[in-house]
């Protein structure tokens, strides 16, 4: 079994869609054992659908997208880097941080084309991803 973090920071490209759900639902699910946030490898704009997915659940997202340059690394025991981009750049920052880095292809939803209910769908789909991998790695009630 992998030991459990007390900090973990999901990154993605532009922490609007993928890390702040993972963060947000780790927070809901883990039971207050690991402290989550997220960060972007640049910050974008804060989604919709995103957050229409979490309400669903009775979530929201709290914060708004920021930048991993701004996140202060050192208290992270790891990095959940949830695209390709995010994972070099976790690599990139953490050379001289005992910081372990992972990373989890997950898909990006705002990839995907059609009506808000097929759009909507890609994002549900993507939270439930998020929620099987966070109980697998995290053994939470997710």
């Amino acid at each position: 079994m992998t030991e459990t973090p007390r900090a973990v920071l999901f990154l993605c490209n532009r922490n609007a869609i993928r890390s702040p759900m993972a963060a947000v639902l780790l927070g809901h699910a883990g039971g207050g054992q690991t402290a989550a946030e997220s960060a972007g490898v640049t910050p974008g704009a804060p989604d919709p659908l995103s957050q229409a997915v979490l309400e669903e659940l009775g979530l929201a997202i709290p914060v708004p997208p920021r930048a991993v340059d701004t996140v202060k690394l050192g208290h992270f025991d790891l990095i959940v880097a949830l695209s390709p981009q995010a994972q070099h750049r976790a690599l990139e920052l953490t050379r001289n941080l005992p910081t372990k880095v992972e990373f989890w292809a997950v898909a990006d939803p705002s990839l995907v084309d059609g009506s808000r209910e097929q759009r909507l769908a890609a994002y549900r789909a993507v939270r439930d991803d998020l929620l099987g991998k966070l109980k697998e790695r995290f053994q939470t009630g997710a």
